[in-house]
């Protein structure tokens, strides 16, 4: 009876000992929590480097699949009507696509010490959860408490980008007349929709999206590949995760 109740005394005991391994790797020794909100925010220091790196390179946006900006739906939908309402259209809207990523890609560079400097609002209690957390918990954070501002602050470099590329005439050349040409009722009939007037809101908005995503995937790579994690900092605080 005497070693019934013992082993469910210690059955009862295990989850706290479980606890307490997690708690005392949390706080090993030499990895304190100014440690950790550092080695955080150098993470995402790097994981924007790295990702600006690629970002503001030729066809980092447009060679890249997975953040390679393509014409807005409703731009889409109305391929048929542009063709038949501006002439040459077809090639025009290749341009564009190509444009759209171009001007993305000059403004990157820009915009990264923006996306940097609201990693300083970070508490050491924001810093124990994200390292604890899912894979792309600095990101998630840092976009969920940011992505409007950066997209205020973000925008004037996409306008001036969409100008020195050239798209915000060329898409001018497109955008007017298709519009004048599905104002007319009989046309509308047919389903035709007015398109975009102003790209800008738009390519900032993807844009974002690029480079968060870039940040994730160098966050992932941090906490997943030790060879990824470039200084003792980083080596030492997402080691607490191995």
């Amino acid at each position: 009876m005497k070693k019934i109740f013992t082993f469910i005394f210690l059955l009862g005991l295990a989850p706290l000992f479980s606890s307490c391994d997690m708690l005392q790797k949390a706080a090993e020794p030499g990895v304190s929590d100014d440690d950790i909100a550092l080695g955080l925010k150098s993470a995402l220091d790097v994981g924007i480097g790295n990702g600006v790196q690629e970002l503001i390179k030729t066809d980092g946006y447009f060679a890249n699949q997975a953040i390679k900006i393509l014409l807005p739906d409703e731009v889409q939908n109305a391929t048929s009507f542009i063709k038949t309402a501006v002439p040459g259209s077809e090639t025009l809207l290749t341009e564009v696509v190509l444009k759209m990523n171009r001007a993305a890609e000059d403004a990157a560079n820009e915009a990264a010490p923006i996306f940097k400097d609201a990693i300083t609002g970070m508490t050491f209690t924001d810093a124990r959860n994200i390292l604890f957390g899912a894979d792309n918990a600095a990101t998630s954070f840092l976009k969920t408490g940011t992505f409007t501002q950066l997209q205020g602050l973000y925008a004037p470099k996409i306008n001036n980008s969409l100008s020195k590329v050239g798209l915000t005439q060329l898409w001018s050349e497109i955008a007017t007349p298709y519009n004048q040409y599905a104002s007319n009722p009989l046309v509308q009939v047919l389903g035709a929709k007015p398109i975009p007037a102003d790209l800008g809101t738009y390519v900032t908005g993807k844009a974002l999206d690029g480079l968060f995503f870039k940040v994730e995937g160098e966050e992932t790579k941090i906490r997943k590949n030790v060879t990824a994690r470039v200084n003792d900092l980083l080596q030492r605080v997402f080691g607490l995760l191995d």
